[in-house]
């Protein structure tokens, strides 16, 4: 957009139909290059925990990583929205949520989200309470998933308890939802129906905004996802870069001329007469 986007920017981004980009992100170089791209959003996700920290699932997130990769993040942001993500276990009851907030607050977020309807209302009250605004996450939720479906909302009871959700969120307060794995009918409806944006991850066209975790946009993960599109193959050409110098390191060609500092010749005799 080029200019500060702060959290009430994202409603009236859905009502002036522009619509809102989101990225994950977990280090400073990556902001900057978020920065420089325009994205609304940089969002801190727990996803942290599978793309970078080797873990196998989100829940062995903590809030120590999220306030480390919050501070990293913060430093490389100037104008995009800071949203980081309440891992699993944090927002268990409303001082917890609140106290947890805060914390990320502190860290540099601008925003925390967390996953859940009716059971995250009061979590989202005490958030509210301090002040720090909260967007909501509903449709898949790989904190609490269960089973292996990812789609949610493609049944009609599913997708009804998507909508009521969607509306407690709003009237509980939240300045966007996370709408994620969600049929694409369904989703517009939702979008539709609330006066707060939806943010899409695998949830079609219908959505306010539109969301993905970085690494599969580049390109630097093995799997891939449905809905994820790949703009890089960062994977390849790191590895080759990677495999370029280990070539050369062993075949004696890096480092070369233009890879050394120089002496001057009498201090080199110096040197020299120093250690006989």
């Amino acid at each position: 957009m080029g200019t500060r986007v702060v959290p009430e920017t994202l409603k009236e981004m859905k009502h002036q139909s522009d619509p809102i980009t989101m990225l994950t992100c977990y280090d400073f170089p990556t902001a900057l290059f978020q920065e420089a791209a325009g994205v609304d959003v940089i969002f801190v996700g727990d996803s942290v925990g599978i793309n970078i920290l080797g873990y196998q699932g989100p829940q062995q997130v903590t809030m120590h990583d999220m306030l480390h990769h919050t501070r990293a993040v913060r430093r490389g942001v100037s104008n995009a929205l800071l949203l980081s993500d309440l891992p699993y276990g944090s927002y268990a009851t409303s001082d917890t949520a609140a106290a947890n907030s805060q914390c990320l607050v502190d860290a540099g977020a601008e925003a925390v989200k967390l996953e859940g309807g009716d059971r995250v209302l009061e979590a989202i009250s005490g958030i509210i309470s301090k002040g720090i605004p909260v967007v909501g996450h509903l449709g898949h939720t790989p904190q609490t998933r269960e089973g292996t479906r990812r789609v949610y909302g493609d049944r009609a009871e599913e997708a009804n308890s998507l909508l009521d959700g969607s509306l407690a969120l709003e009237r509980a307060g939240v300045i966007a939802i996370v709408l994620e794995c969600v049929p694409e009918r369904i989703a517009r409806l939702v979008s539709e129906r609330l006066e707060i944006p939806t943010i899409g991850i695998g949830s079609g066209r219908g959505c306010d905004g539109q969301v993905l975790v970085s690494p599969d946009l580049l390109g630097l993960n093995d799997f891939v996802f449905r809905y994820s599109k790949r703009y890089g193959d960062l994977s390849a050409t790191i590895t080759q870069a990677f495999s370029q110098f280990v070539e050369e390191v062993k075949g004696h060609r890096y480092p070369g001329k233009d890879h050394r500092y120089l002496i001057k010749a009498d201090e080199l005799r110096k040197f020299e007469d120093l250690i006989g």
